[in-house]
């Protein structure tokens, strides 16, 4: 998924409570220049619309800054809220054009009911709910589909057996376990045997 968000800079003067009480956000851009950064403001209905539409390090934003006549691939790094009205305080957004490779973290999806569920009243264990993967910035998914139809109670799925997209590789421990099925509570002898 991408998104698209419109930005203007910010003046050094700018004081980050009136621009909020003008219902604007600050907001910082990283990467688009070397090691440059560049103060923005945008639109608080249009940051809300993107915080809830956008993962962190995930989702691709075009981001145009008509005045420093820049636009660009970014990835949302940082959210900040209000500590205690939950309003967004400030957006953090990281350029992605120059990157060859990132890393970024990718739901994962569990699909399908597992045998050792459905047939022998097991549990399925999700171990992890994310996983960190390496690739270009216009090949991150949206999310990982893992199919658990096949496993049985006792069966376990390691980082190393998740199906990836072309060009997406997972970083970590390849050993790691993502899913399990453990033996339910109530489960009949014959799970016990297995």
């Amino acid at each position: 998924m991408e998104l698209t968000v419109e930005c203007q800079k910010r003046t050094a003067e700018s004081k980050p409570n009136t621009l909020r009480r003008n219902g604007l956000i600050p907001a910082v851009l990283y990467g688009h220049n070397g090691t440059e950064s560049l103060a923005l403001t945008l639109n608080a209905k249009a940051a809300e619309i993107l915080v809830k539409k956008a993962s962190l390090n995930n989702t691709l934003i075009d981001v145009n800054i008509p005045e420093a006549s820049w636009s660009g691939k970014t990835l949302l790094r940082e959210v900040q809220t209000h500590p205690a009205k939950g309003f967004i305080y400030h957006l953090s957004f990281f350029a992605v054009a120059s990157q060859k490779s990132l890393e970024v973290e990718v739901p994962l999806h569990f699909v399908g009911e597992a045998a050792g569920v459905k047939l022998s009243g097991g549990m399925l264990d999700p171990v992890m709910t994310q996983v960190t993967v390496q690739c270009p910035p216009d090949s991150i998914p949206d999310a990982i589909e893992i199919d658990v139809s096949a496993m049985n109670i006792g069966d376990a799925l390691h980082i190393r057996e998740v199906p990836l997209p072309a060009g997406v590789k997972v970083v970590g421990d390849p050993n790691q376990v993502v899913v399990s099925v453990l033996r339910g509570q109530g489960g009949t002898e014959e799970a016990s045997a297995e």
